[in-house]
């Protein structure tokens, strides 16, 4: 890792920080990097359950860094796509914890992760209109899904910012704390991921993922594929067994 991408991991949680808060934390290609390989740490760790993604000095992120931008730099990493995770995130959970602005680029990591939560003075928006470019780093795409299509149509074509309330109120964000509190709220959020099972937790983000594209007819028999590995795991009988003993589980991810 370098520097610019600080990785840390507390109790089965990894953090994952942006550290460049002179350029508010604007992604280059060692970020994307940075960010990239802490996901591929995290998928191949089984001693971490979940993680955490966030800015330095109270900021998200604002995007991509356009001053590298215009010297032909760009922050994709191939496979995972911009900051080395919106086109294809990690299999365990990701969750986004935001302070001040989360813009552009930065808007979209925070909607590729799968919770949210943010201070209640957090901003959001797609603004890349504003500058010629378009949010292609899942924010056309990802937002429609996510929040009223009507609403997300606004968004691109006006470049506008929504507040934290105003992102909580459409269902786009779990959890609105005080200013400075986003991180030890992700990590509230994390604790309770990592005390379930780990086989389970996974298959059922996959499930959640995958199914949005799934065909009425097809999604029973597209689920078990998934999850029936899960029930019959040594964590299914361990997890009824601790419960039946009312002590807490012993997971072995297996």
């Amino acid at each position: 890792m370098s520097d610019e991408v600080l990785v840390s991991v507390e109790d089965g949680v990894m953090i994952v920080t942006i550290n460049r808060p002179k350029a508010k934390n604007a992604v280059n290609l060692a970020v994307a990097q940075g960010i990239a390989a802490a996901m591929e740490e995290l998928d191949s760790n089984d001693s971490i359950r979940a993680a955490i993604i966030t800015g330095a000095d109270n900021t998200f992120c604002a995007g991509m860094d356009l001053k590298a931008f215009v010297s032909g730099e760009t922050p994709v990493v191939k496979g995972r796509g911009f900051a080395g995770l919106c086109e294809k995130g990690p299999k365990k959970p990701l969750i986004a914890a935001v302070e001040g602005f989360a813009l552009a680029g930065g808007f979209e990591i925070a909607i590729s992760c799968d919770l949210v939560v943010v201070a209640d003075n957090a901003k959001f928006g797609i603004p890349e209109a504003k500058r010629g470019l378009a949010a292609a780093a899942g924010g056309l795409m990802r937002l429609p899904r996510q929040i009223p299509s009507r609403i997300a149509m606004e968004m691109a074509l006006t470049g506008d910012f929504i507040t934290a309330q105003r992102a909580y109120e459409l269902g786009l964000v779990n959890r609105v704390v005080e200013a400075g509190g986003a991180l030890e709220g992700a990590k509230a959020f994390a604790r309770s991921i990592a005390a379930n099972g780990p086989m389970a937790v996974i298959a059922s983000k996959q499930v959640v993922i995958d199914s949005q594209d799934w065909q009425q007819d097809e999604m029973f028999a597209n689920q078990g594929k998934i999850v029936n590995p899960v029930f019959t795991s040594k964590d299914a009988i361990e997890g009824a067994t601790a419960f039946a003993e009312k002590r807490a589980p012993n997971w072995k991810g297996c």
